[in-house]
């Protein structure tokens, strides 16, 4: 027997051998890993999407084999030595043939690496981001016997949930430890400032404090989800992808009201919303069946972009650039991949073809908004006397249904959304008539001008947007030609700009119809028309008695000044849109015909894209289980904003050129979590990080883990990072007791330093909010793109010209010289310290409470006698000069040098690294 055991052995090893020698436990190069920063960091620039220098591409995997001008292939799968790509590289410097050919060579390792790969095959593979999330197994943490239950270590005693599971195994990996948890205090503080972007009330700290239950911490985190600062906490942060302002952009920047859109994001954070809805309700809600005002209000996410409103533009060309916006939005808000160089080449490093970036545009490109000044399409809103008149002729149409005529529902979208239409811009052939000012057509005395290709079928009434100085003038609508049918005569003196129901008898079939005008008496006054619309007219027609009065009430609404906001709409019929190649970009030379698809790269990874029409499709596809990006940026924007740093530290770039995870399987595992655990919540995957003991870890450093890991990638401790630029303003007014809980509506105009606003064109003035609105919370004030509210921008935040994926965190003076001198932090050091005095009668317990209520931790006695010994110098000052003293506090009655002294001591407080830092 026991002969048999040492032959089986030796056999064994025998065996093992031979594989080894066969290459069986040899060393597999990964492609994504190894392989391919090598050929992006050497190879793509000259041989990927934007060049194919000598017929040679590395960007797919078929361009490897295809012969090169040379004839040959680059990699010969399987041989090294016959792959020409090999015998480039390693000809010898000065060789007109050696690659790369204006770059250094490949080190030793590189040129290893790639020959291994091709003599292993050259097996391919999509980039890790690429790929479907599959959910990964959860590290084992701790001991044999910790594992069974048995006992318990440090590890298992530290971990609270799975996540802290990927983090240990990492740390491990790098001979780290974590942290211990933060004191409550801290732990307080920090969770609130993430969760609602203020810091916790005294009395919630005190209880909390008390609290020694243990779900004490949890009951904290429940109740800050349920709170109504969650909502605008993380709607704030979304402003920045959805490029939000109050304002229109480019030069002239007035103003636009679209400030639903952003209390349409509160309330959806607030009501958690599952992610999965919240993108396609902003990317498609118009498209949803039978949409409600919420789901219209919620594609403002794409109404957002910036319009032209300067005379002498070409709208054309700025609603292309509206549509090219969306595009790159969708990609880096959604997709975490930079999409938008694709539109003048195929991207340089991933797998996107320059025809596929229009396929993708298409998508996009029936939108009916057109670079207008009026913003349109728009969603209504209408006033009492309005909706009086909306409910008669909707009853109107209701008691004649059945008949011929109007529907309700075609009634009920013009006057909500008026469209369809058509922008007098769309008329071309001018005679004798212009676009005026570049915005809307204008014809004068003898004028002519078309309107191609109109769909006239059934359509019996003619609405037009039109207002003139004329007097006696005559203008009418000819059918096929200038001297064809007449199917409009309007005689106009003096109309102001308003909307007219006009019957008309076209004949059937898609027609040219032309425009003249006949204005003998005031040759040179323009007749100025901004849009028209062919419909057929309400049941059941003219000779019903009331017919024409409802007819009247019909023009007056549409007429009628409303509050509106605006809205992404599709055009269909004579709208809709073919969608070419731009060539190199280029907007005015058109190649291609393409319709819309979805890169290739996500049919070959397994993601359903069939049957896919318009934006609803795409939403829906994009939110599917099978979709590999979509959940992971999602989680990975989350951990973002939590630790400072994504899992993926490059949040808007995915793709190869992105820098790698740090915890890839964590990310996969929480993006799992939130398809089909979480159901898309939110809420309970912020719960869920939040409990982490990673996240509850104090940020205390030592000098052993600065050393070996100075930014935290590994999370040894606890997340500190500086807040951002609406925390640091929100916890100042919170903390002096000036902050307003007020929420919703059109944005305010709190205080701010002088001429930071210069609107030659329309004069306009920043007009200062009068009781609690100028103390309302950051995510409210009014934002005009050319001139950001300045302590944001001061604090890093984007004007939201383009979406802005991630903030980058700078640190200058001119951020110290808004905390110690901007009018908002002045007043509110003054407010704080009012209360501090009221309660505390020496300067000693006066600092000491103020650093509390800032921080909640206990002062240290050397920054207590720092402070202390700039208050007594303070102090003599303001004893000297007392007109100082009534400029620093605003002239208030109770003006004291004290309380001078104490304010100008609370204002370096509010400046503090611990007060403007998450603990």
């Amino acid at each position: 027997m026991k002969s048999k055991w040492i032959l089986t052995g030796a056999a064994a090893v025998v065996l093992l051998s031979s594989f080894s020698f066969l290459g069986i436990f040899s060393h597999q190069i990964n492609f994504n890993e190894e392989v391919k920063p090598i050929l992006n960091k050497h190879c793509m620039a000259c041989h990927g999407g934007v060049k194919k220098a000598g017929g040679v591409s590395f960007l797919f995997e078929k361009d490897m084999y295809d012969p090169a001008k040379s004839g040959k292939p680059p990699v010969v799968a399987g041989d090294a030595e016959e792959s020409e790509m090999m015998r480039r590289i390693l000809l010898p410097e000065g060789h007109e043939d050696k690659m790369p050919k204006d770059g250094p060579p490949l080190s030793p390792e590189e040129v290893e690496i790639l020959t291994k790969w091709i003599d292993q095959g050259a097996k391919w593979g999509n980039h890790w981001a690429y790929n479907q999330v599959e959910r990964p197994s959860v590290p084992s943490i701790g001991s044999f016997w910790a594992r069974l239950g048995l006992t318990d270590d440090d590890e298992t005693r530290w971990a609270k949930n799975e996540i802290d599971h990927f983090v240990l195994e990492k740390l491990r990996e790098q001979q780290l430890k974590p942290a211990a948890e933060a004191d409550r205090a801290t732990l307080i503080r920090r969770v609130s400032l993430d969760l609602t972007g203020l810091p916790p009330t005294d009395a919630q700290v005190q209880r909390f404090l008390k609290d020694t239950s243990p779900k004490a911490y949890e009951n904290v985190v429940d109740s800050l989800l349920a709170s109504s600062g969650y909502g605008e906490r993380w709607a704030g942060m979304w402003l920045d992808l959805a490029r939000y302002a109050d304002t229109k952009g480019y030069e002239r920047d007035p103003g636009r009201s679209i400030w639903r859109y952003r209390d349409w994001l509160i309330k959806a954070f607030n009501e958690d919303k599952p992610y999965d809805k919240f993108v396609v309700e902003q990317l498609a809600g118009d498209l949803i069946p039978n949409p409600t005002d919420a789901q219209l209000i919620a594609t403002g996410f794409h109404r957002n972009t910036m319009n032209n409103d300067e005379g002498g533009t070409q709208d054309e060309e700025f609603r292309v650039a509206a549509v090219i916006d969306r595009v790159n939005t969708t990609w880096d808000v959604f997709q975490g991949t930079t999409f938008g160089c694709v539109q003048c080449h195929s991207h340089p490093y991933d797998p996107f073809t320059h025809e596929e970036y229009y396929k993708y545009l298409a998508f996009f490109n029936n939108t009916r908004d057109e670079d207008v000044t009026s913003d349109t399409p728009t969603l209504r809103f209408y006033g009492k006397e309005d909706s009086v008149r909306v409910s008669k002729i909707e009853q109107w149409i209701k008691v004649h249904q059945g008949q011929k005529g109007m529907k309700l529902s075609d009634f009920q979208r013009f006057s909500r959304i008026m469209e369809p239409k058509v922008n007098s811009h769309d008329f071309d052939q001018h005679v004798n008539a212009s676009l005026l000012d570049a915005k809307y057509f204008g014809i004068q005395d003898q004028g002519t001008a078309r309107w191609p290709n109109v769909t006239l079928t059934g359509k019996n009434r003619l609405l037009l947007n039109i207002g003139t100085n004329a007097e006696n003038a005559l203008l009418q609508l000819h059918q096929d030609s200038i001297k064809g049918k007449v199917i409009l005569s309007l005689e106009l003196s003096k109309v102001g700009d308003t909307v007219m129901v006009l019957p008309v008898a076209p004949d059937a079939g898609k027609r040219s119809l032309f425009w003249t005008l006949h204005s003998p008496k005031t040759p040179k006054e323009w007749v100025r028309i901004k849009w028209a619309a062919f419909q057929e007219a309400l049941p059941p027609g003219k000779d019903e008695a009331g017919f024409a009065e409802v007819e009247k009430l019909y023009a007056e609404i549409l007429t009628g000044g409303v509050e509106s906001t605006p809205i992404m709409y599709d055009g269909h019929g004579d709208l809709v849109r073919t969608t070419h190649v731009f060539e190199r970009g280029n907007w005015t030379v058109k190649g291609k015909k393409v319709n819309p698809d979805v890169p290739n790269l996500f049919r070959e990874s397994g993601a359903k894209t069939a049957s896919m029409k318009n934006r609803l499709d795409l939403a829906k596809w994009m939110t599917s289980r099978e979709h590999p990006l979509t959940a992971r940026v999602a989680v990975n924007r989350i951990w973002e904003q939590l630790f400072g740093t994504g899992i993926v530290e490059t949040v808007e770039d995915f793709g190869s050129q992105g820098i790698t995870p740090t915890h890839q399987e964590l990310l996969d595992w929480l993006s799992v979590e939130l398809m089909e655990t979480h159901q898309w919540s939110l809420k309970k995957l912020l719960k869920q990080i939040t409990l982490s003991a990673t996240y509850r870890q104090s940020a205390a450093v030592t000098s052993e883990k600065l050393a070996q890991d100075p930014f935290n990638k590994w999370l040894s401790r606890g997340p500190r990072v500086r807040l951002s630029a609406e925390q640091i303003r929100d916890q100042l007014l919170a903390t002096s007791g000036l902050l307003s809980r007020k929420m919703y509506g059109r944005s305010v105009m709190p205080l701010q330093p002088d001429n930071i606003w210069l609107s030659p064109y329309d004069g306009a003035k920043w007009q200062l909010s009068a009781g609690e609105d100028r103390y309302r919370r950051a995510l409210y004030i009014y934002w005009k793109r050319t001139a950001p509210y300045p302590s944001m921008v001061m604090f890093d935040a984007p004007s939201r010209e383009f979406c802005q994926v991630r903030r980058i965190r700078t640190n200058t003076p001119l951020q110290a010289l808004v905390t110690l001198n901007d009018p908002v932090y002045l007043e509110a050091a003054h407010c704080f310290s009012e209360g501090i005095a009221a309660k505390y009668a020496s300067p000693q317990e006066q600092i000491r409470e103020a650093y509390r209520r800032l921080t909640y931790q206990s002062i240290s006695p050397k920054r207590l006698q720092v402070l202390l010994n700039l208050y007594n110098k303070s102090l003599a000052n303001y004893r000297k000069d007392t007109s100082a003293t009534k400029k620093l506090l605003a002239n208030d009655g109770n003006a004291t040098p004290e309380l001078a002294a104490l304010t100008v001591t609370a204002n370096a407080m509010l400046n503090l690294d611990e007060v403007v830092t998450k603990p």
